[in-house]
């Protein structure tokens, strides 16, 4: 299996001149391949692969006004290219937005892919001859595949390692109902289960707005390209910093616990659309609250948690009526504020969040063994102040 370590790195001045050079190298690469690419094709219309890219760089390095790419491992200079190429390939099969040019404001990196090694308390990677420290606060295993080096807003360094451990991925156990565990992710209480265990919504950007709000009015304040400006921003970016550290410590102990848990053999959950979620939350106010909660960060980490401990993690469809049908196959319109429901045909009173848990795994399952779990749920009709409608109708108002 593939995993990756990352550990905080302590460099000398000496060493942080040339990582700097070097962040500053593979950003102008990358932003000169980007605009060699659109130039080219705006010109001839037609494109230029990866390696003949690689070829032109080769080229620019002779010139006397870029010569200084020299002083830099070209590995990292390469695997920016490569870096730009895959981002026109997500933007061609993915439609995932135009390569944009990238700036030294931002996180900066660059990626090694041979000659990194860990000895002792030193890391080596090209050009660095004399190693730099880090901190392994935990073993490093398996055979190094390659390391990315990332210089983070508040000034501080780490480096991402890539390890082949020659372990196989653990076959996932055969689908059990009983041994399923269904969860439901909201925004009052941040995950609910099928066995109606409550996970609260810790809110991280919530507890930090009132600062990040003092901080940014002072930030506006300060004469712009002036020393108290720089000042300003770092502290900003460290109250940024804090809240998104929070949020990944608090979604890797949750999503460990939901893996390590061998009462479950399977976990079953929401396909979210989270991007579609954000711009139906900005008319009700609710965009800021969804990117706080992080759902799609919560499913990558689940989803290759998963895989290393062996676990089924199942989806159902978004459109789903997971919390608004009853267990009598009664299907009630609710809105957003309808936390509790009674239904009208059985009587029985609903917690939105807990039913919704328990309707996921049951439709988790089902979908398993039919091949249609539309078919399952025709019968069911949607109750609207005594009215009938289609089960269509009602899932195209969500």
């Amino acid at each position: 299996m593939l995993k990756a370590y990352k550990y905080r790195l302590y460099p000398t001045e000496e060493q942080k001149i040339l990582l700097a050079k070097t962040f500053g190298c593979c950003r102008y690469i990358y932003n000169w391949g980007l605009a060699f690419k659109t130039g080219l094709y705006k010109a001839k219309k037609k494109g230029i692969s990866v390696f003949d890219l690689m070829k032109e760089m080769k080229k620019l390095k002779e010139y006397e006004e870029t010569k200084w790419l020299k002083e830099v491992n070209s590995q990292a200079l390469q695997e920016s290219l490569c870096n730009l190429d895959n981002a026109f390939t997500r933007f061609f099969r993915y439609k995932k937005g135009f390569p944009r040019f990238k700036s030294k404001s931002n996180k900066q990196s660059f990626t090694n892919t041979q000659n990194t090694k860990v000895l002792g308390d030193k890391l080596y990677i090209p050009k660095f001859k004399k190693g730099i420290d880090i901190v392994l606060h935990r073993k490093l295993e398996g055979k190094i595949k390659s390391s990315t080096v990332t210089k983070t807003p508040t000034n501080k360094y780490f480096v991402s390692i890539l390890t082949e451990d020659n372990k196989e991925t653990p076959k996932t156990k055969q689908l059990k109902e009983n041994r399923t565990l269904g969860i439901d992710l909201g925004l009052t209480n941040y995950l609910t289960d099928s066995n109606s265990k409550i996970v609260e919504n810790p809110r991280h950007l919530k507890k930090k707005l009132h600062a990040l709000k003092r901080a940014q009015k002072s930030l506006s304040r300060k004469q712009k390209n002036s020393h108290n400006q720089e000042k300003q921003k770092l502290r900003v970016a460290r109250l940024y910093e804090k809240v998104t550290n929070s949020r990944k410590d608090f979604l890797h102990k949750l999503t460990r616990k939901l893996v390590e848990n061998q009462n479950y053999d399977s976990i079953a959950m929401e396909n979210l659309d989270v991007v579609g979620l954000l711009q139906k939350g900005k008319k009700n106010k609710l965009s800021r609250h969804i990117s706080d909660a992080s759902w799609g960060q919560f499913r990558n980490l689940l989803e290759y948690k998963c895989r290393w401990y062996g676990k089924n993690l199942l989806f159902i469809g978004r459109f789903e009526p997971s919390s608004k049908l009853c267990t009598c196959g009664n299907l009630a319109n609710l809105t957003l504020k309808d936390r509790e429901w009674t239904c009208s045909k059985c009587g029985e009173t609903h917690n939105r969040d807990k039913l919704a848990a328990q309707n996921i795994k049951h439709f988790a399952f089902c979908k398993q063994n039919t091949k249609n779990i539309g078919q399952e749920l025709s019968k069911f009709k949607l109750v609207e102040n005594g009215v009938s409608c289609s089960l269509k109708q009602e899932t195209a108002t969500l």
